[in-house]
């Protein structure tokens, strides 16, 4: 069984079933289960997980650009789906009256981008070698610590996992990048969820600019870095939200300079 954080419990395989509906994973189950972007949060500042739960997080580019081309290589019926408009910017009247109509939309420009990177991945055939006999976007939901948290693997081969990035350096910056954006939470998380060994997790990486891809691999200690880091966010949700032993409002960082 799994016990979410409103302490209801469901069973995995129903919750897993449901988990396939991207308004339920991203949406309901968004916030009743921890995740990678979640822990991520916590690490950040309470604050920034506290107010992400009541208000959401703003869409930046990068996140739109990623998006597109998980889409675009992943699940391409669902990215020529979307609404495209041609319009030289987001701030266009066109383009908000778009959004008022449709939801969600793209521009052109960022479809095309999309295209020109997946035709580069699509070319390349050691990259599509690593996708023979896999399964893309799965969902999975276990209980880490005593906590319930989800994932969705984007690909997902016999034994491990493979995940897709995206990078604007993909040769120089990447590895620092893996460690400010906490990939190592991702790495452990879903190692645990999906019952995969962390030497056969790999981030699969394509440069936005220069069209490389990369693929690494993930060390014993980048593994424990992201366990680590997962029970750090843990102690801070207790803390804060659970025993509710500090006032948020009261929350100050300090340290010696």
């Amino acid at each position: 069984m799994i016990k979410l954080l409103n302490n209801k419990e469901h069973k995995k395989e129903e919750l897993i079933s449901k988990m396939h509906d991207d308004s339920f994973y991203y949406g309901e189950l968004g916030k009743l289960a921890f995740s990678s972007s979640i822990i991520k949060l916590l690490l950040d500042s309470p604050k920034v997980y506290h107010y992400t739960m009541l208000y959401g997080s703003p869409e930046t580019q990068p996140l739109r650009d990623g998006r597109l081309i998980h889409m675009i290589l992943l699940e391409p019926n669902k990215f020529y789906d979307l609404n495209f408009i041609n319009v030289a910017s987001k701030n266009t009247k066109a383009y908000k009256e778009a959004v008022q109509e449709y939801g969600v939309v793209y521009t052109k420009k960022e479809k095309e981008n999309a295209e020109r990177v997946a035709d580069a991945f699509l070319k390349n055939e050691n990259a599509l070698r690593l996708l023979k006999d896999t399964k893309f976007e799965v969902p999975s939901i276990e209980m880490l610590n005593g906590y319930a948290f989800r994932g969705k693997a984007d690909i997902l081969t016999e034994n491990g996992i493979i995940d897709l990035k995206t990078s604007n350096d993909v040769k120089n910056s990447f590895r620092y990048s893996a460690k400010k954006y906490h990939y190592d939470v991702q790495c452990y998380i879903y190692c645990k969820i999906f019952k995969r060994d962390y030497e056969n997790f790999k981030f699969l990486v394509i440069d936005k600019g220069s069209l490389d891809i990369a693929l690494y691999d993930c060390s014993e200690e980048f593994y424990k870095s992201g366990e680590q880091k997962v029970n750090t966010a843990l102690k801070d949700y207790i803390r804060f939200f659970e025993k509710k032993e500090y006032n948020l409002d009261d929350y100050i960082i300090t340290g010696i300079l």
